[in-house]
């Protein structure tokens, strides 16, 4: 059988699927960033055999009756083998027990329906209750537009969970990858502790042409970058993938041991 080939958008250099995994979906010639699913980010960061998931049997339904949504779900799941757009779990990462989120591209461009507030919010509740720290890979297109107003309100749904870890006095680290926009960005993409992003990352509310149509104004090249948003102060770390769980793991060690000094003082 034929190795699948991929052809990278930066350079256009074709690099066989196993050989780009095995190097964490990084281009070889360029150093292109691809976008991974969920479970290959889940196995790059993640100690190894401690992830367990929660709720993977939660799926969407068509409560609305949005005209082919069910089509849509349907293509989904059979395309990614997932039953909606983020795994959440337990893991260990750098040794240190870990509430995980990790958001799917390929499941309707990772959009934020209400299984997908009901699992992130779940699961920072799990996290409060047993005193862990959450650590999120976030993409999304924005809220699930197929599903209206429920959609949105997952926003205010996850924002109180988090607010909830929070105020235990808990860690939270987003860690942004491309794309990360719409009601997403708006809400728990920026409500951590430490917000990081990988190199080259799109994050973002509205789209370029959408905010300088309503402006006015023509913005600087790039402004929605992940390095853009770093010398802006809206993320606070590059991290860099084939280093990111030990990185991740220290950071997550560090707060451990903040935490038993009682370093921390919530306000």
């Amino acid at each position: 059988m034929a190795e699948t080939m991929i052809r990278c958008k930066k350079c256009g250099q074709e690099t066989a699927d196993a050989q780009l995994l095995k190097n964490g979906r990084i281009c070889p010639c360029c150093g292109n960033y691809f976008r991974m699913s969920a479970r290959e980010r889940i196995a790059l960061v993640t100690d190894h055999g401690t992830f367990r998931e929660h709720d993977g049997e939660l799926k969407s339904r068509n409560i609305l009756r949005f005209p082919e949504y069910d089509e849509k779900l349907e293509k989904a799941v059979e395309t990614t083998g997932e039953n909606d757009a983020v795994i959440t779990g337990y893991a260990k990462i750098g040794g240190v027990p870990t509430a995980l989120f990790a958001m799917d591209s390929n499941f309707m461009m990772a959009s934020m329906g209400t299984v997908v507030g009901e699992k992130i919010t779940r699961l920072f509740e799990y996290a409060a209750e047993n005193r862990l720290p959450v650590v999120g890979f976030i993409c999304s297109g924005g809220a699930r537009m197929q599903e209206g107003v429920l959609s949105l309100m997952q926003m205010a749904k996850v924002s109180a969970a988090v607010r909830w870890h929070s105020d235990a006095g808990l860690f939270y680290l987003p860690v942004l990858t491309d794309p990360t926009t719409g009601g997403v960005t708006a809400s728990y993409a920026m409500e951590g502790d430490i917000i990081a992003a990988e190199p080259g990352a799109l994050i973002g509310f509205a789209g370029q042409r959408v905010i300088e149509q309503t402006t006015g104004e023509k913005l600087p090249k790039g402004f929605q970058s992940a390095e853009f948003q770093l010398e802006h102060g809206f993320v606070d770390l590059l991290l860099e993938r084939r280093s990111s769980g030990t990185v991740i793991g220290r950071l997550l060690t560090a707060n451990t041991a903040a935490e038993r000094r009682g370093m921390y003082e919530r306000v």
